[in-house]
Order: C-alpha cells, then sequence, then structure tokens
C-alpha cells in the first residue's frame, strides 16, 4: 500500500535532474568520456606544450615569440645526425627481428611440441621490466660479462676482459637485441590472441587438404587473417622501440646516444635555454615515429599488392624443410638470452667476489642485500603503490565502459581503439614534457597522484586489450536469468559478471601493473624526480654503480611484477578448485 501510494505521489521538478544524474551513473554514461579525458588531456596537452618551445615560445626563459631557431641549434647540436642513425637502425632492427622471428616461429611450429614449450618458457618474460631485461643483459654481454667467460680462456685465450664495444656498441646492435628479446613475447602473445579468433584450425585443415605444407598453409591462410588484429601491437612495438629511453641508457651508446636519450638529456640541463633545443628534438622524434609507421603501412599495402599472386598461385615451396629449424633455433636463442639475463641479475646480487674469468662466483655474500635493503625498499614500496594505483583505476575504467557497452548495445568504432592506443604510438619524450608544464602550471607537479596518473596513461591501453574479449564472451543468458530474478544491472555486474570475469580481471590486473612498474620517463616528468622507483633507481644505478647495488635493484624490479602475475595465477586455482567436485555433486 505504501509502495501504491509512493507511485501516485507526483515527485517534485528538484528532484528530476538528480533522478536523471542517478539514472546515468547507472547506465554507466560516464565512463567512456572520463577514460577519454584521462588519457587525451595529458597528450594533447602535452604535445601542444612540447610543439611551442619547439618553435621558440618558451615565457620561462623569455621567449614569446615564434621562431624556427630552435630548429637550427638542434641540427648544428654535435651528434644529432648519429643519433637519428642510432635510433632509426636498433629500433628497426629490433622490431623486425622479433616480429619477423615471431611469426616464422608460430607458422612453423605450431603443431610442433616445441611450440607448447616455448610459448610456456616465453610468458615469464612478458613480466620483467624492460630496464631489469636490460641489466641483466649487459651483465651478459659485457666484455667480462657471462658470455665472454664461457669462451675464455679455451677458445678466446683472455685471461683479462679484452677492450671490445660487445654492448654500448656505436650502432646500437646490443639495443636492438634487447628490444628483440623483450618484444617477442608481447607479439607472441598477441598473435596468440589473434589466432583464437580467425578459426586458424580449420583455415590450416582446408589448406594441408589441398597439399599445402604447415609452413606455407599458414602464410597463406592464417597470416593474412590474423594480421589486421596484428597492426596495432607492431605499431606500438615499432614506436616504442625507436624512442625507448631506458633500455637505451643501458644497452645503447652513449656518444652520440640514440635520439631520444640526446633529447632526454636537453631536457634535463640546468640551462633552460636547452629546452627550446630539446623540444624541438622530441618533435623531430615524433616526425620519426610517424615516418616509420607510415612506412610500415605503406610496405603492407605493397606486399598485399604484389603477394595476390603468389597466395592464389598454388605453388609449392622446398623451404618447409629448413624453416622450423631456423625459426626455432631463433626464438629458442632469445628465450635462452632472457632466462641467462634474469639468472645473472641473481647470480650478482649474491656474489662477493667474482673474478675474470671464472664462470661462478668464488665467494658469495648476503651483503649486498643487507647493505641496500632500506633504500630498495623504500623503492620498491613507493613502486608497489603506484603500480598498484594505476593498475586499479585502468581495470575499474575498462569495466566501466565495456559494462556501458553491454547495456547500450554499443561497440567499441575503429576510431575509438586508435584512440586508445594513442599513448602506445605517441613517443613518451615527444609529449611527457609539455605534460609536465601543465602539471607544473596548475601545482600538481612532484605529486605522487600525478605520477599515478602518468602510468594510468599507458596501463589503459593494455586493461582494455585483456579485458574486452573475455568480457564481450561472457554468455548474455546469465544476465538474462539474474534480470529475470529481480537483479538490477548493477547487481548482475557485481554478482554475475565480475566473479565470472575473475581470472582475465586478476590477469588484467598483473599486467598493468607489471606495466607500471616498468614506467622510467613517465615517473621523471610527472615526479619531477621525487617518486624514486626500482625502475629509476635502476636506471641511475646502470651509469656506474657497483654491479652487485645494482643487482640488488634490479633483482627486485623484476621480482615485483612476477609474484603479481603468479598471485594473478594461484588465486582463482585455489578459489575454484573444488569446481569439479561441486558439478559432479550437482550432476549426482
Amino acid at each position: 500500500m505504501a509502495g501504491a501510494l509512493r507511485q501516485l505521489t507526483p515527485r517534485s521538478p528538484q528532484s528530476a535532474p538528480l533522478d536523471a544524474f542517478r539514472r546515468s551513473l547507472q547506465r554507466l554514461d560516464w565512463a567512456p568520456g572520463i577514460t577519454l579525458l584521462l588519457f587525451l588531456v595529458p597528450i594533447s596537452v602535452g604535445l601542444l606544450g612540447t610543439w611551442l618551445p619547439a618553435f621558440g615560445y618558451l615565457p620561462a626563459v623569455g621567449r614569446e615569440a615564434l621562431s624556427l631557431e630552435p630548429w637550427r641549434q638542434l641540427f648544428a647540436y654535435p651528434g644529432v645526425s648519429s643519433a637519428i642513425r642510432v635510433s632509426l637502425l636498433s629500433g628497426l632492427l629490433g622490431t623486425g627481428v622479433a616480429a619477423v622471428s615471431v611469426v616464422l616461429f608460430v607458422a612453423t611450429c605450431h603443431h610442433r611440441p616445441i611450440f607448447r614449450v616455448i610459448k610456456t618458457l616465453l610468458s615469464p618474460l612478458l613480466a620483467i621490466p624492460h630496464a631489469a631485461l636490460a641489466i641483466g643483459l649487459a651483465f651478459l654481454l659485457a666484455p667480462s660479462g657471462l658470455g665472454m667467460r664461457l669462451l675464455s680462456p679455451w677458445a678466446t685465450g683472455f685471461e683479462r676482459p679484452p677492450d671490445l664495444a660487445l654492448m654500448q656498441d656505436p650502432w646500437g646492435l646490443a639495443l636492438a637485441l634487447g628490444l628483440a628479446i623483450k618484444e617477442a613475447p608481447f607479439l607472441l602473445l598477441m598473435t596468440l590472441g589473434a589466432l583464437s579468433q580467425s578459426q586458424a584450425e580449420a583455415r590450416l585443415n582446408a589448406a594441408r587438404s589441398l597439399g599445402y605444407g604447415p609452413f606455407i598453409a599458414w602464410l597463406k591462410v592464417v597470416l593474412p587473417a590474423i594480421y589486421p588484429k596484428l597492426r596495432l601491437p607492431l605499431y606500438a612495438v615499432l614506436a616504442y622501440s625507436l624512442s625507448v629511453v631506458d633500455m637505451a641508457i643501458i644497452l645503447g651508446p652513449t656518444v652520440p646516444p640514440s635520439l631520444a636519450v640526446l633529447v632526454f638529456r636537453l631536457f634535463s640541463d640546468p640551462d633552460l635555454s636547452l629546452r627550446l633545443v630539446a623540444a624541438a628534438g622530441a618533435t623531430l622524434q615524433l616526425g620519426i615515429v610517424l615516418g616509420a609507421l607510415l612506412t610500415l603501412y605503406a610496405l603492407e599495402r605493397l606486399i598485399a599488392l604484389t603477394a595476390r599472386s603468389w597466395l592464389s598461385g598454388g605453388q609449392r615451396s622446398a623451404v618447409e624443410r629448413s624453416a622450423p629449424a631456423v625459426a626455432g633455433a631463433a626464438v629458442s636463442l632469445t628465450t635462452l638470452l632472457g632466462y641467462a639475463s634474469i639468472l645473472l641479475l641473481i647470480l650478482w646480487s649474491f656474489a662477493w667476489r667474482w673474478s675474470f674469468p671464472n664462470l661462478l662466483p668464488e665467494t658469495w655474500s648476503l651483503r649486498s642485500w643487507s647493505n641496500h635493503l632500506p633504500d630498495a625498499g623504500a623503492a620498491a614500496l613507493t613502486t608497489l603503490t603506484i603500480g598498484a594505483a594505476s593498475a586499479t583505476s585502468a581495470v575499474a575504467l575498462a569495466l566501466a565502459c565495456l559494462e556501458h557497452e553491454a547495456r547500450a548495445n554499443v561497440r567499441m568504432t575503429t576510431a575509438a581503439l586508435w584512440l586508445l592506443y594513442l599513448p602506445l604510438l605517441v613517443p613518451q619524450i615527444a609529449f611527457l614534457f609539455g605534460f609536465q608544464v601543465f602539471l607544473s602550471y596548475f601545482a600538481l607537479d612532484g605529486m605522487l597522484l600525478s605520477v599515478i596518473w602518468a602510468h594510468l596513461l599507458f596501463c589503459l591501453p593494455y586493461a582494455f586489450l585483456a579485458l574486452s574479449e573475455p568480457f564481450r564472451r561472457l554468455d548474455p543468458r546469465f544476465a538474462r536469468i539474474g534480470a529475470c530474478l529481480g537483479a538490477s544491472p548493477t547487481r548482475v555486474f557485481w554478482r554475475v559478471k565480475l566473479p565470472l570475469l575473475l581470472r582475465p580481471m586478476l590477469i588484467a590486473l598483473a599486467v598493468c601493473f607489471a606495466v607500471s612498474v616498468a614506467q622510467y620517463l613517465p615517473t621523471l616528468f610527472a615526479g619531477a624526480g621525487r617518486s624514486m622507483t626500482l625502475t629509476t633507481e635502476a636506471v641511475a644505478l646502470s651509469a656506474g654503480a657497483n654491479r652487485r647495488t645494482l643487482a640488488v635493484f634490479a633483482v627486485l624490479q623484476a621480482a615485483l611484477p612476477v609474484v603479481v602475475f603468479t598471485a594473478s595465477l594461484a588465486i582463482p586455482a585455489l578459489l575454484y578448485r573444488n569446481r569439479r567436485a561441486m558439478r559432479s555433486g550437482m550432476s549426482a
């Protein structure tokens, strides 16, 4: 009776806007707008704040008129042409090696037992931050590293470390190798995800029935079907490889460095007038990345046009015999180098005396851990706080946007997908300086919240990437059953959908946490040098600190994401350990 009276009672005009606001909140209309705002504002104001100084406008140094003087100074700066060459060579070579080796490996070994083994071994390398892997690879490639120790003195005759540029070489080959090792697991994961959406087995069976071998069949009928889904991840890898800073500081040449490192040094110079030159360099870095992406797109179109006759010609190839061995060897070597790098980090953190050319340390000690654990622990706590906050925020926003899609019966357009990948396609050095100017103008620089916001930019794409397909594959009948039982859409989301999405949600959290731990430039620019994380400390120590000290920070940096990934896999297994028994009991 009271409910009926409430329905008959007219509502006051003042309550209408409040009711509309509540309905909007329930429909999650705010989620896409807030998400776009959170990552488009930093990029747009960051690019604007970089482009204006690139053309002479910087009031902080008394420059309020546009000019091309910063560009003249940039191209007159010593080593710029060599820096561009190093960036192009290392970025293109690293991306090319990673992409080609992954494609050849999947094409030739997808039906072999080694495929499952390598896939299992490569997956943990995703959790290792770029800086930690680069430091371990430096321990491996250095003149006194494990690689030379394995060959000395029996093969080389060296009793002392040789004077060879095996790392930080002038061509950036060590940097290219590090990029290939780090990006190959990511591209393999993206390839496996695309395969699950393209009916690959049915396509391969049809091609095999026509007499094609597994390698040629995969190239002809599977690769053209999955490449559109691999385009954006490949572009993101290329953009990162051309503009990487932390790995370039550790593995790249120093005089001159890569263009991104050179621009970063100019931004860090106490002479404020060099900020104009740095802004011009950041804009040039953006132009190089855009040019490389456009060139890759043109190459795709050219290959698509010229390969049509090959795709439909029916030719068989003798490369079937040699391709599996080559592809398997390339990816196996990548996996071996990755794990050897991590093993060296652990060895150096516990080694005390390790003279060349001994293969193992003569003495072991916990002294490095006891001496540096307080400082490393404080940096680890900051890293954990920033990573947990940014990862949780990214997953929450992604879930809100996907739930809005389901309730409004809409799907993300191609343009929205490109906007989502924008933080990964635009070089960090090209907009983070302008973002720092924006934060300092509103007195937000140096705050922990600003660092979390900067990390959120790069976590959001990975959160959507990890959650979009599992969310969209949920059986809609579960939501209908909940609605028939009287549950609201919000209650269905919390009580039905989230429990079903527990495993992908935890994996998305782990991926975003690993992405946050690996961030170097966003932490420095947004934190104004006040937020000391394991990544910033490890990169700073790589300039010349004791190897044992550096190894302690790098081991902790690598351990945090691995622990979170392990927890993301263990929690669902523990929670649902009795599910099979429960099902058998119900059926009985």
